[in-house]
């Protein structure tokens, strides 16, 4: 069931892929899978596209010799769209959040931000629901990505991805790429889940909010990454840290900003790209910090609306604003743009959906 959404801006859909899974999406929406494609590349300058192919074709050998058992869907979803670039799509990792964990009305929620740089992604947004050997899940994302970003499991739980923070072997702003370039060569031979992956299997097959608590902490992954999880119950809340193979787990302070929390040395808090090559190591733990303590103070209800997604939570890259709670069902939706603006703006209208237990 669905709330009425005001007519003056574009719905975001929802699509039920019980019959055929994410490999289904991009048969049923190819034109919005597309122009994501092309929203996402056009970012970069003129003639990036020339490379794409040999793009394509690594990240397809990097994630041909991971551990994610959904390789064939997203070979299949290439074949289907007949493009470049979905492999590097779904290898890309550089996704950015603000998350927050709280209770309202005796049950957790869980309320994020997703920003990147790439246009497109806030007004191509679709919520998916999909299946499970545990039950039915409804993953926010889009036709051709086969992750799991965002999800609500009704009943069971609610997760999220935030990057972690960056391996640093220099402190110069301007040898951030050097960095770049080290950490992902020291990610190619690692044959664990990619964490979007990861998070996707566990919606798929996590019974409850212990089970997808310990296959969090515990399955390892190709990359750092940070994931934030609710159950239906008080107290079922938790943000877990974790690196390839370890794992730290906070259950007070339930806030996420791209940065461990308390700082660790030699990791940097991410940044947005258009202070990559400025921003001090010690500014971008600052402006982390700064994110999760006005989350974490906002005064209002998460539950109700989408006034919590105010500057600096709000920034040039933010493109999906959500708000979930298993206990409840509900799912709420929100997809920004930029458009030219300084700050983005929504550009679909407020989707609630009420999940329903399978």
């Amino acid at each position: 069931m669905h709330a009425p959404t005001p007519p003056d801006l574009p719905h975001i859909p929802v699509v039920d892929l019980r019959d055929g899974g994410l490999a289904a999406h991009v048969r049923l929406d190819p034109e919005r899978a597309r122009g994501l494609r092309d929203d996402c590349l056009g970012f970069f300058p003129p003639g990036i596209g020339l490379a794409i192919p040999a793009g394509d074709a690594l990240a397809r050998r990097w994630l041909a010799r991971s551990a994610s058992p959904y390789v064939d869907e997203i070979a299949a979803m290439a074949a289907t769209l007949g493009v470049s670039g979905v492999w590097v799509l779904n290898a890309s990792y550089q996704w950015a959040c603000t998350a927050l964990a709280r209770e309202e009305g005796g049950a957790p929620w869980l309320a994020r931000t997703l920003d990147w740089p790439f246009p497109g992604l806030g007004r191509r947004v679709t919520v998916a629901r999909l299946p499970g050997a545990a039950g039915d899940y409804w993953s926010v994302g889009w036709p051709g990505f086969a992750g799991v970003l965002t999800g609500l499991a009704p009943g069971r739980f609610a997760a999220s991805i935030n990057q972690a923070p960056m391996r640093r072997r220099t402190l110069h702003p301007w040898l951030r790429l050097y960095d770049m370039a080290a950490n992902a060569l020291a990610a190619w031979p690692v044959r664990h889940l990619p964490p979007d992956h990861l998070l996707r299997r566990v919606f798929e097959t996590a019974a409850d909010y212990a089970v997808a608590r310990r296959m969090l902490e515990n399955v390892p992954v190709s990359r750092p990454v940070i994931y934030t999880l609710v159950g239906p119950r008080p107290g079922e809340r938790c943000v877990i840290e974790r690196t390839e193979e370890g794992a730290a787990i906070r259950t007070d302070d339930t806030t996420a900003a791209n940065d461990w929390s308390p700082p660790r040395p030699a990791w940097e808090a991410r940044m947005p790209a258009n202070a990559f090559l400025t921003r001090s190591f010690a500014e971008a733990a600052a402006m982390s910090r700064v994110r999760q303590d006005q989350i974490a103070d906002f005064d209002g209800a998460i539950s109700k609306d989408f006034d919590w997604v105010v500057p600096p939570v709000l920034n040039p890259y933010t493109r999906i604003g959500v708000a979930m709670s298993p206990a409840t069902g509900v799912l709420r939706v929100v997809g920004y743009e930029a458009d030219g603006a300084a700050l983005p703006r929504p550009v679909t209208a407020v989707r609630e959906v009420i999940c329903e237990s399978a």
